[in-house]
């Protein structure tokens, strides 16, 4: 799975944090490259559209390092944890209909998006959406194809993981560049990336919108006494350990929607979806709106409204995770509920597509953080750039 066809001839680049810059200029600088426009790759973990996919997203989930570090066992673990958790994983899909609706909302977006790219950065124009999910179809190198058979050669890889962490953000680009060894080995697309955006207007003002939303539904008299929780996805302490960037990032988009909301309620930031014995990131999201719902007087906590803070769109771990499986916990449902997921929401769309003309325009080839972070997040495991700069803008330099 990680193994590629051929070096890089820049991977004897020696590593300067304090030398390098991500400011070096896109080529032609922010016009599309001989009038052929800018393609913007949304990328994403993904979820299995049909029940059938089920398997090998969940094969493809435990195998990648970058993500749950295994070590030498990732690959009899990852048979091992896919065969075993398929059944019970199909039946969650089941229930929320047949499948995972994270590629409907992830093409739906990224077409938006690139409509109102066309209006507000014509230098940039025309703009093609595609989509590439790590572990579910499309997956990278499928993708990737179709933007080679279609003559891309400017794309933005835009994270759809707001909040940067080594084993999302950075798997998705790992993955990205070793396909691109194999199907773009001349370098006919250049990239840049928008690996990070957690304090960005696009998700701050669309989630204090559905925030205000979901605390209309509460008597008036306690509205600002509901709690607001906010859930992000967890992740093991071993990846955390490594200083990842993703517990401040989640945590500065909660502090930020919270500004915007005025401070207009207590609040509290929780962790889900932790899988097997290894520590991971806590407090745990189901323990903690238990507590709020049953364990605590309604005088205390009249309500619970939760915000998938670091999600972009439903799926699994909204629709049967905090929809189904928490509220069959709790005991007082009607004190929680669930604000809505951003999904087809047309405020941030328009967001989005200010902040990739912003990026296109700044010149900005990836974050000043994403060095750093790969200098840091690295594992044994990954067959990868040592520094951005071997990939981003410039490669086709390199290979000449």
């Amino acid at each position: 799975m990680f193994s590629v066809c051929r070096r890089v001839q820049s991977t004897s680049i020696k590593f300067n944090i304090n030398k390098q810059s991500s400011k070096t200029k896109h080529s032609k600088n922010v016009s599309a490259d001989d009038n052929n426009g800018t393609a913007i790759m949304f990328m994403n973990m993904g979820g299995p559209s049909t029940v059938p996919e089920t398997h090998d997203f969940l094969y493809r989930l435990f195998a990648d390092g970058d993500l749950i570090p295994f070590g030498r066992f990732q690959e009899p673990l990852a048979k091992f944890i896919a065969w075993r958790r398929t059944p019970k994983i199909e039946e969650y899909y089941k229930q929320i209909g047949g499948g995972s609706p994270i590629r409907k909302w992830s093409e739906y977006q990224a077409s938006k998006v690139c409509e109102r790219l066309d209006l507000i950065s014509p230098s940039t124009a025309p703009h093609k959406p595609y989509v590439a999910f790590r572990y579910a179809n499309p997956l990278t190198n499928e993708t990737l194809q179709k933007m080679i058979d279609d003559g891309v050669t400017r794309a933005v890889a835009f994270s759809q993981y707001p909040q940067f962490s080594y084993s999302t953000t950075a798997s998705s680009l790992n993955e990205l560049y070793r396909e691109t060894l194999k199907l773009d080995p001349n370098g006919q697309i250049e990239w840049s990336v928008i690996d990070r955006w957690p304090k960005h207007f696009s998700l701050v003002d669309t989630f204090a919108k559905h925030i205000n939303e979901a605390l209309d539904t509460f008597p008036e008299e306690v509205r600002d006494q509901v709690v607001i929780q906010f859930s992000a996805h967890s992740l093991p302490m071993e990846v955390i350990n490594k200083a990842d960037s993703y517990p401040a990032e989640v945590a500065a988009s909660v502090y930020t929607v919270m500004e915007k909301l005025q401070f207009s309620n207590p609040y509290r930031l929780t962790w889900q979806s932790q899988v097997g014995p290894k520590p991971w990131l806590g407090a745990k999201t189901d323990q903690t709106a238990i507590r709020f719902c049953d364990e605590f007087s309604k005088d205390d906590v009249p309500g619970v409204v939760i915000v998938p803070i670091a999600f972009t769109s439903d799926h699994i771990e909204t629709l049967h995770e905090i929809d189904i499986q928490l509220k069959t916990d709790l005991k007082n449902k009607s004190r929680m509920i669930r604000c809505e997921s951003i999904n087809g929401d047309p405020l941030f769309h328009d967001g989005v597509a200010h902040l990739v003309k912003d990026h296109l325009q700044s010149g900005e080839l990836y974050s000043k953080q994403l060095p750093l972070d790969y200098l840091l997040g690295k594992t044994p495991s990954t067959v990868t750039f040592k520094h951005p700069k071997e990939f981003f803008g410039n490669r086709r330099k390199n290979l000449e």
